[in-house]
């Protein structure tokens, strides 16, 4: 019996039209291009606009893209995964609801909440379910409405995310490509350092907690930067190393789009030329757990069947972790 492999067959995105420029930014907050640029290295960010809209719309529309670029009729999609932090409810979750929009009936639909590692753990989940035989076509989706949970009072956090959804599709294949290693790691010492302080069980949202903003995401920014760079390079170093791949072996590394300078150290750590690191944080800013599926999205045309490709996150929990594909098509 051939060994069953999971593979990416295709990627759809969402980007909302409406633009939040730094200039912008720095008529709201005391802030200033020249200021974020230094620290992060955004220039704008996409922010979903409209009465009622949330998560569930810009991933309902990435999986659209999806199912289209993949010749794919709802009805033959049999799990679909939503990763996120800005799910439409508490309860239920968002991804069947975006079964729902797109015409996909009466499968199994969950969400992964992982931080801006969601992505990773969703697409570890995937993976499981293809080369168990369980399932032969799986959505992973990353949507993620940020600006819902964001102070724009906050100079330290507001000028970080942004909104966007991406989406691939995972399928078996008998080749040797698509998902050959994933180290999932997570901590959760470290939640103080990045979480929103209000609304589940151990603070449910009261005027209180919603006077005192606790209901936008809280950053101690140090403490952070200080754990990314560390365990993002060094998880990046060991799937490498472990599955004995050197710099140039790697076609790319798609890391997380936290903060350009976390980026830059880990490409360092891995000896990885800029020139074959996705960056688009730029323009889109921290999506949490769309930014890798978007990189994907947005350099799919120079991707080649075979590529040896490593993803790496790290987010609040804390959680992180690196997964290398050899990527399996040419677009």
């Amino acid at each position: 019996m051939k060994n069953i492999n999971a593979v990416i067959t295709g990627v759809g995105a969402y980007l909302p039209e409406y633009v939040l420029t730094n200039e912008e930014l720095s008529k709201m907050v005391d802030t200033s291009d020249e200021w974020i640029m230094t620290r992060v290295g955004i220039k704008e960010r996409r922010i979903l606009k409209g009465e009622g809209k949330g998560a569930s719309d810009m991933g309902a529309e990435a999986v659209k893209e999806l199912l289209k670029k993949t010749n794919t009729s709802p009805e033959d999609v049999d799990l679909l995964i939503c990763a996120t932090v800005t799910p439409d409810h508490v309860f239920p979750a968002t991804g069947p609801i975006i079964c729902d929009k797109v015409g996909i009936k009466d499968i199994q639909s969950f969400d992964v909440n992982a931080a801006c590692s969601g992505f990773l753990y969703a697409l570890d989940v995937a993976n499981k379910f293809v080369k168990s035989g369980m399932h032969k076509k799986v959505v992973v989706v990353g949507a993620e409405k940020m600006s819902s949970i964001t102070d724009y009072t906050d100079r330290t956090t507001c000028v970080l995310f942004g909104d966007a959804s991406a989406a691939v599709m995972v399928e078996p294949t008998e080749e040797e490509v698509g998902v050959m290693d994933t180290i999932l790691r997570s901590d959760g010492s470290g939640r103080q350092h990045l979480l929103m302080k209000a609304g589940g069980s151990v603070n449910p949202s009261s005027h209180e907690t919603i006077d005192a903003k606790m209901h936008s995401v809280y950053q101690e920014g140090q403490a952070v930067f200080k754990r990314a760079v560390s365990n993002m390079a060094d998880v990046s170093a060991e799937i490498a190393e472990r599955n004995n791949l050197t710099a140039d072996d790697i076609a790319w590394l798609v890391p997380h789009q936290a903060n350009l300078r976390i980026i830059d150290a880990t490409a360092r750590r891995m000896g990885i030329d800029k020139e074959k690191v996705m960056i688009n944080i730029q323009r889109y800013g921290n999506t949490t757990s769309a930014t890798i599926p978007l990189c994907l999205w947005e350099w799919e045309k120079q991707l080649k069947k075979g590529d040896n490709i490593v993803l790496a996150a790290f987010g609040a929990g804390f959680t992180w972790g690196s997964t290398y594909i050899k990527w399996g098509y040419n677009s």
